[in-house]
């Protein structure tokens, strides 16, 4: 889920400035060991002070009083236009401690840009500048101290060419004391109430930084995108989101499907609470060069009640991240509107989904978890994952800017080149070449003409000079001048007609040669006397077109409007159409065109013009055992408007599964053999064989051969008896030759080949086949041609699995 850093508690900022400058010789320092204390002597050394001087201030992000132990906060140091700084340095201090013990100092920092700032190598808890050079702002992460610690003192001292700054109290000191746990998630600052007069408008101007270069872990290279800006200007008695705070229904929808459309309805339900609705339009995709697509804009307005402004947008895809500003109020203490505020901007997790990865499958959070900065250290597979602890690289920048105030300011002091205009509203701004450098009051109402009669006089106005801020350049006249009559000559005076203005002259009579055209106005008040206007409300002139005309000259229309593109996105082409009024007088045929096409371009077209959830699991196979089909699908997430979606919601796709049991298969039962006695007591056989041997745990065969019992007739004794001992015997003599002769096989009437081998088996495993076979040698003419056959064997072989 998403983190975003919350401000950061500030720490003592000291620049990185010539050690002689700050009372320290070269000696001094050789003697100077690690134990002794560096970091105290950075805040002992004396330098150039300037109290009150507000040129350099320190800034925790949120202007917190309280910190939360363990929790992330940014600090930003900063210079006013014009000013610069070349060197600080920033360390964060228990209150009441000198800094000479590694106990004194409270919390660790954390580097952003280490091309900007880096630790200082004599006093490793503090962050100084990696290169000295002109710069006017500074960011670093610091990480509140555990709970106990008690109040932290942040001191910012900087080096501004030769001049070191220090300020033990004002601009670049800052306490933040331990919160209680008690006021656990409730705002970390009570809003103060706003003193300033009139109002202000804002340009809001979003940069985002979130790229394959910036964030190369896992970036989704075919869906990226920010979703469309809401927010709103607005009063500390509603919130739109906060840290610590539970994500409402419109958060919700921004921060899962990047929907802004029930965002702007709670927006706009709170209408006392809300004066103007903060909406940017969608970057797909999230970057582009700045010389490709504009950064996306919208402006709004703020006043005494409603000084706050908040907004959000989706980092997409992703499970519910967003990044954005809350309750960012751009009233300032000594009742003015702040000018300029840049904040670059970490993801946060908007606590509904559980997702961990930019597409991990929905995966509701129950119940609700609070919004929370993401971290680097929130989970393995997270693209923004640092095993280190480090930083999450800046992913936006947003830049709000003063455009305008209108009404009496309460405060006096001037802006740098502050544009004071009389309304905020472009429509009803008067054009005014004042350049911005001269602060004037607002224009005296006009006076009296100075003629009496219907003869041109002129009135005046008149407005004072409150502040030149350039010398050099010159402020124009305090005085105006206008033309005017005395009293019921002038077109604002209720004796006279008062007329619109002309309107558009109508086309040419005619397409080729001299015509007429006309134009016409209208009456917008009468005489209050009743009388009739006799001002004309039309005029006519003469036309020409084509002043070439000859008799074969086609007389045509005017061009009709332009079809639609013939495409929705990219490059297309568009046609318009035209008649023939008149073909030419001499009968020849008019070439003159009648249909004119010409190509068009269309907002880019994107590579996924819907966007689609993450594939479902697998189903589970078709079958249990052998091969089967298993589907998975994926849902349609964007909004309908945003076109027909023609990528595939489902997909199939074969499985395998361990082979299924193959029984035993046999073949039918053979006929009862003849019973093995002629008289007496004996049995008979029947056979069968094993057409397929058991695989994968089949069935094992049962019997294959059966007998039973067997009776002819009782065995005589008398005087026959030896002899047919005798012939019995002989008989069984010539069926043991046969037998010899065909290896012991024989079959009624026939006389049989041995059986042949079994042959090589058909698979190497996985169940294979072997055959052999034994053939006639010798039919026996007593017998019938069917009842002596060529014989065939079938068994399994190669059962084993592969």
């Amino acid at each position: 889920m998403g983190l975003h850093l919350q401000p950061f508690a500030l720490h003592f900022l000291a620049l990185t400035f010539p050690l002689v400058a700050l009372g320290f010789s070269d000696e001094t320092l050789e003697k100077a060991t690690k134990s002794e204390g560096y970091c105290s002597r950075i805040l002992r050394a004396q330098g150039t002070r300037r109290e009150g001087y507000n040129e350099f201030s320190l800034r925790v992000e949120g202007d917190p009083e309280f910190y939360k132990p363990g929790n992330n906060y940014r600090v930003t140091l900063s210079a006013a236009t014009p000013a610069y700084f070349r060197g600080f340095t920033l360390i964060a201090l228990k209150e009441g401690k000198e800094g000479d013990k590694e106990e004194d100092h409270a919390g660790t920092f954390q580097i952003i840009d280490e091309e900007e700032t880096q630790f200082m190598s004599n006093c490793p808890v503090a962050v100084t500048e990696s290169t000295p050079r002109r710069r006017t702002r500074i960011h670093v992460f610091w990480t509140a101290p555990p709970v106990g610690t008690g109040c932290v003192i942040l001191k910012a001292s900087i080096v501004q060419k030769r001049i070191i700054y220090f300020q033990d109290e004002g601009s670049l000191t800052k306490k933040l004391c331990e919160q209680d746990s008690t006021f656990e998630g409730v705002t970390d600052k009570p809003i103060l109430d706003c003193c300033a007069c009139g109002t202000a408008k804002y340009r809001l101007t979003f940069y985002g930084n979130w790229s394959e270069k910036t964030h190369p872990k896992d970036y989704p290279r075919r869906a990226n995108h920010w979703s469309a800006i809401i927010g709103g200007s607005h009063s500390k008695n509603y919130v739109l989101w906060e840290y610590g705070g539970y994500a409402s229904e419109g958060v919700k929808q921004v921060a899962e499907l990047g929907s802004p459309v029930k965002m702007e309805e709670e927006i706009r339900q709170q209408s006392d609470e809300v004066l103007t609705v903060i909406k940017a339009k969608a970057q797909w995709p999230a970057w582009q060069p700045l010389n490709v697509r504009a950064a996306p804009s919208a402006e709004f307005s703020v006043d005494r009640t409603r000084h706050l402004m908040s907004f959000l947008t989706m980092l997409g895809p992703s499970p519910d991240w967003n990044v954005g500003l809350s309750a960012e109020d751009l009233c300032t203490k000594d009742c003015g509107w702040v000018q300029k505020v840049v904040q670059d901007l970490i993801p946060w997790d908007a606590g509904t989904d559980s997702g961990v990865t930019y597409e991990s499958p929905n995966k509701p959070t129950i119940p609700q978890e609070k919004i929370r900065p993401l971290t680097s250290l929130d989970h393995p597979q997270s693209p923004f994952y640092d095993p280190e602890g480090g930083s999450i690289a800046v992913v936006a920048r947003v830049v709000i800017e003063r455009i305008a105030r209108k009404g009496e300011q309460c405060n006096i002091i001037p802006d740098n080149v502050d544009d004071i205009v009389a309304d905020l509203v472009p429509e009803e701004k008067e054009e005014d070449d004042t350049p911005e450098t001269c602060i004037y009051s607002n224009w005296s109402p006009w006076s009296a003409c100075s003629s009496s009669t219907c003869d041109k006089g002129k009135r005046m106005r008149q407005r004072m000079l409150k502040a030149q801020l350039d010398l050099s350049v010159p402020c124009p006249d305090t005085q105006d001048f206008q033309p005017c009559m005395g009293p019921g000559c002038s077109d604002e005076d209720g004796s006279t007609c008062m007329m619109s203005e002309w309107i558009t002259w109508s086309p040419c009579t005619v397409s080729c040669g001299m015509g007429m055209r006309s134009r016409e106005r209208y009456v917008k008040q009468f005489p209050d006397d009743g009388s009739m206007c006799k001002v004309p409300t039309e005029e006519t002139e003469k036309c020409i077109v084509n002043e070439e005309c000859s008799p074969s000259s086609c007389l045509v229309t005017e061009w009709a409007e332009w079809n639609e593109c013939s495409a929705s996105c990219g490059m297309g082409m568009k046609k318009r159409h035209r008649m023939i009024k008149m073909t030419p007088a001499d009968g020849s045929m008019c070439n003159t065109e009648t249909t004119e096409v010409e190509k068009c371009m269309m907002p880019e077209c994107h590579t996924i013009p819907c966007m689609l959830s993450p594939w479902s699991e697998w189903s589970d196979c078709s079958v249990t055992c052998g091969k089967g089909m298993r589907t998975r699908q994926r849902m349609l997430k964007s909004a309908a408007e945003l076109g027909d979606c023609n990528e595939e919601l489902e997909q199939v796709e074969k499985c395998m599964l361990p082979e299924c049991p193959i029984d035993c298969e046999l073949t039918e039962w053979s006929k009862w053999s003849e019973c093995n006695k002629s008289c007496g007591k004996g049995h008979m056989i029947r056979t069968r064989m094993i057409k397929m041997e058991p695989q994968f745990g089949g069935a094992p065969c049962p019997e294959t051969v059966q007998r039973k019992k067997c009776r002819i007739r009782k065995c005589l004794r008398g005087p026959g008896l030896e002899k047919r001992r005798w012939k019995e015997a002989r008989e069984k003599r010539r069926s043991e030759h046969a037998k010899e002769d065909v290896d012991g096989e024989l079959y009624p009437g026939c006389k049989m080949r041995p059986w042949t081998a079994w042959s090589e088996c058909t698979k190497l495993c996985g169940g294979g086949i072997q055959e052999r076979f034994m053939t006639v040698k010798k039919r026996f003419k007593s017998t019938q041609f069917t009842s002596c056959k060529d014989k065939k064997e079938i068994r399994a072989c190669n059962v084993h699995p592969c």
